[in-house]
């Protein structure tokens, strides 16, 4: 019942025409948006219609949030959920933006994007929490929307790590069934454990050294880059990309990165 009164009342929203001061947000501050196809655009633009309704954006630090402001973080996010639905997006109820970045500790329940290496106190872009709101600093979210193939984007990380939560535990894999789990981590340890040991030679990888702080920092940056520069995952880290290919839905780097038919084998979190 729950259920069919939410999709009733997305239909009812989307009733309304999307706004043309939106669309140019979009067009202006998303640039993945002008990228996708017209009718993946058209589905962007209900999706973004629908998380700008639901979830709750709030400015901190002297900052009024704009229409702008909601329209490019909802477009950004929603690129995410091209294939899949809101409900991805449970943890995510409300979102404290930030001119620029702040100074925070981190408590066992968060994960941080941050500038410099961890410390008690650093100064951060983004962060995660279990059940709470995500913060994210205006300055970095605006720059990663604009500029779409630098493998950094500060909302699809932060929003990486409330999927993760979605299971109950941030431990870098989305809430998947006993078999999805098993695959995930057949592609993912590997390559984990891969780059960090050419981290202590030395050594570059694809993937910046800031993933291996943990599993969950790593599925977080993998999807940054999955959404970015997916060409060159796939080729640098087939197994991974394959992985996310069949959570997420889509296949960014094939032609004209259409939707897929997702193998997500998820659960509903408790």
């Amino acid at each position: 019942m729950f259920h069919w009164l939410t999709e009733r009342r997305r239909a009812h929203l989307l009733e309304t025409p999307f706004p043309d001061a939106w669309r140019a947000y979009l067009g202006a501050n998303v640039a993945a948006y002008m990228q996708l196809p017209p009718e993946q655009q058209e589905r962007l633009r209900a999706l973004t219609q629908v998380f700008v309704a639901e979830k709750h954006c709030e400015g901190a630090g002297g900052l009024e949030v704009t229409d702008e402001m909601r329209v490019t973080i909802a477009g950004t996010a929603c690129l995410m959920i091209l294939a899949r639905d809101h409900d991805l997006f449970a943890d995510v109820e409300s979102i404290v933006i930030y001119p620029h970045a702040v100074i925070a500790r981190q408590p066992q329940w968060m994960t941080y994007n941050t500038l410099t290496p961890r410390r008690d106190e650093q100064p951060v872009l983004g962060l995660a929490q279990r059940g709470g709101a995500v913060v994210l600093a205006w300055d970095d979210v605006a720059r990663g929307a604009r500029h779409p193939h630098d493998g950094r984007n500060l909302v699809i990380h932060e929003l990486a790590h409330k999927i993760d939560f979605l299971d109950g535990s941030a431990d870098g894999t989305p809430p998947l069934d006993a078999a999805g789990r098993r695959a995930w981590a057949a592609a993912f340890e590997p390559a984990f454990q891969r780059h960090v040991a050419r981290a202590e030679r030395g050594e570059r990888s694809f993937l910046r050294d800031y993933a291996i702080t943990n599993e969950a920092e790593y599925f977080a940056c993998a999807t940054e880059v999955f959404f970015e520069k997916p060409a060159e995952l796939r080729e640098d880290l087939p197994e991974v990309y394959a992985q996310l290919v069949a959570f997420f839905g889509v296949d960014p780097a094939g032609p004209g990165g259409p939707p897929v038919a997702p193998d997500v084998h998820t659960h509903q979190a408790p």
